[in-house]
């Protein structure tokens, strides 16, 4: 993706934006830019004057709603500025969201229940002979290499740390092919395949070939993933599921700022709450 830091003689002259007759500077918007990632600079302009315009057109209604600014610091001891607290003054002001009972929370829980597991956790070793996919003698050798390594252990399984020692091209060669405890995600998508269809104590009866070359897997031991109890999610379920209905409320509270707003140079329509602050 292109960077989104563009200069400001790099950047499109479009027409002057101002909300309610304020002008939002040219220059201001040139230092938004950095905020919004596009594959065009013309693209990167305009998320940043939506971003400013919303947040100049919240600033207007919290000062004519007379709310007063209180700057509040986080658990870092930053501190927020008057604009920033007063966009929060307002929105705690004006838009009021409830705060989802547990019996909603049951049912997301209920409908998401694949969410609240545990991953499956397995201690495994490997036997990896290198080679290259674009290297195609390179990566015969090891599919051969492999091939006489597995026939090997098929006869002497005992020996899978000794093989590794002498034959892995892993750093886990010197620790007899040990990986370690492996979740999901932490492998290639080759590699994750075999490994689950391992029992504990075996080794894959194919070498298993990936980008990085080609494998013999052991399976040491494999704790399985289990269903997290509803009362240990039940916080964060409520968590997750306020803070969806506090963003679409202030979407909408938004949305009816902007159709009573005279907004010139940018389109607001369906821009994103979430930019405000």
């Amino acid at each position: 993706m292109a960077c989104a830091v563009h200069t400001l003689k790099a950047l499109p002259k479009p027409a002057g934006v101002s909300v309610n007759g304020v002008i939002i500077p040219r220059d201001a918007i040139a230092r938004e830019v950095q905020n919004h990632p596009a594959l065009k600079p013309i693209e990167a302009w305009q998320s940043a004057a939506r971003a400013l315009a919303i947040r100049e057109l919240l600033l207007q209604q919290a000062r004519l709603v007379g709310i007063v600014p209180a700057p509040a610091r986080d658990s870092a001891g930053r501190c927020e500025t008057e604009e920033e607290a007063l966009i929060r003054g307002l929105l705690e002001q004006e838009v009021l969201t409830p705060q989802p009972d547990e019996e909603t929370c049951l049912r997301y829980y209920a409908k998401n229940r694949r969410l609240f597991r545990s991953q499956s956790i397995c201690e495994a070793a490997h036997i990896l002979f290198a080679a290259r996919k674009e290297d195609d003698e390179g990566y015969e050798r090891a599919r051969r290499d492999a091939a006489a390594a597995l026939a090997e252990l098929k006869l002497n399984p005992d020996r899978f740390g000794d093989l590794a020692r002498i034959y892995s091209a892993c750093p886990s060669a010197a620790h007899a092919g040990n990986l370690g405890q492996i979740t999901v995600g932490q492998t290639t998508p080759e590699f994750e395949g075999a490994l689950a269809a391992l029992t504990p104590g075996s080794i894959n009866q194919d070498p298993v070939e990936t980008r990085y070359g080609v494998h013999i897997i052991h399976l040491g031991r494999k704790v399985e993933g289990r269903e997290i109890p509803f009362e240990l999610v039940a916080d964060r379920i409520a968590d997750y599921l306020s803070e969806s209905v506090r963003r679409r409320a202030i979407a909408q509270y938004i949305a009816r700022l902007v159709s009573d707003a005279e907004v010139t140079g940018v389109a607001l329509e369906g821009a994103d709450a979430h930019r405000v602050n």
